[in-house]
């Protein structure tokens, strides 16, 4: 799957900035692929680069239009057919990390037929992966995990890849969800793969490598999270992680989308570390990743000390304050390599 760039991100007019995280990623992790961004009336989401009409995207070069939000359950609003089908009539490919495939919709199908371009479902893949094995493989690899869902593992995972590549670790970010996707070029939607083949999928994303070669694994979801628990399990189990860092954001009391309280950050390493050591019994926590958007940043240094101070592990918050400190834990057990 090759998706042109540059990006138009196609925010629709999702609530809030969480569910239009996919195309909020993408700007922050690779801006020079982006051009613009389209909002429908009532956006509550604002990715910080220009708003553009769909023809002052394609007269400026866009290559593909990007479907950046998300909502329960993956489903194409009705309302979002209009846009993107004007879209490819003006002479874009349509790239989406829905669960619904753009095609499924036979507006959408009319049209591409019609105009030649490109449908690109990130979240179902072409791949055929086989069950998982639990075999342990050479290399290490990192895993984050959450105390729910949309907290900051994808970020965490790249920022220590970028950390980790500049203290001359050999270290790759290997992406699970859409958005990952669309940042590396490669991985799998881990959430759109059918139960049984969970873990061989990540097995496949992350495979048997060099020695001393991290494979810096993106979670997804939370073990305690109702909804999404059995892929973050199969993920764990396929993933095998040698280490793994727990993502928190600290001023929400219960799990996003449902009623059930948020668990601890030492319940999510107690139950990480039985459940872990199927594949790896040698899985330990080595870090905690502090989500302190809607902290002061006074109260955000106070919190991260709190926390690390409470659970004898490096805490930070991986974009305000970076992920040194957790690099310098991995090197501290596994060493500079």
């Amino acid at each position: 799957m090759e998706i042109a760039q540059p990006y138009l991100l196609f925010l629709g007019d999702v609530p809030d900035a969480l569910a239009a995280k996919t195309g909020l990623g993408i700007v922050d992790w690779r801006p020079e692929w982006c051009l613009g961004q389209l909002r429908l009336p009532g956006c509550q989401a604002d990715a910080g680069i220009a708003d553009l009409t769909i023809d002052e995207a394609a007269a400026r070069g866009c290559k593909t239009m990007i479907v950046g939000a998300v909502n329960a359950g993956g489903v194409l609003p009705n309302h979002w057919v209009a846009p993107i089908v004007a879209a490819l009539h003006a002479g874009l490919d349509i790239a989406s990390g829905l669960h619904m495939k753009l095609a499924d919709d036979p507006e959408i199908a009319a049209a591409a037929k019609r105009t030649g371009r490109k449908l690109h479902d990130v979240r179902h893949s072409s791949e055929r992966f086989a069950t998982g094995k639990g075999t342990k493989r050479t290399g290490l690899r990192l895993l984050t995990v959450g105390t729910d869902c949309s907290v900051g593992k994808k970020y965490t995972a790249l920022a220590l890849e970028k950390a980790m590549r500049t203290r001359g670790f050999d270290a790759d970010f290997r992406a699970t969800g859409q958005t990952g996707v669309f940042i590396s070029g490669r991985g799998a939607a881990i959430d759109a793969v059918v139960a049984d083949f969970i873990s061989g999928a990540v097995e496949w994303i992350s495979p048997a490598a060099a020695e001393n070669h991290w494979d810096l694994v993106e979670g997804q979801g939370s073990l305690f999270h109702p909804s999404f628990a059995g892929v973050s399990l199969g993920l764990l189990h396929g993933a095998q992680p040698d280490a793994f860092v727990v993502c928190h954001e600290p001023t929400r009391t219960r799990m996003r989308g449902v009623q059930h309280a948020l668990p601890t950050i030492q319940q999510v390493i107690d139950l990480t570390i039985a459940c872990g050591t199927l594949t790896n019994p040698a899985i330990r926590c080595t870090g905690i990743a502090i989500n302190t958007e809607k902290l002061g940043e006074d109260a955000a240094r106070a919190y991260c000390a709190d926390v690390a101070a409470a659970h004898g592990l490096p805490a930070t918050d991986p974009i305000r304050f970076g992920v040194d400190s957790l690099v310098d834990e991995i090197a501290r057990i596994w060493g500079p390599k």
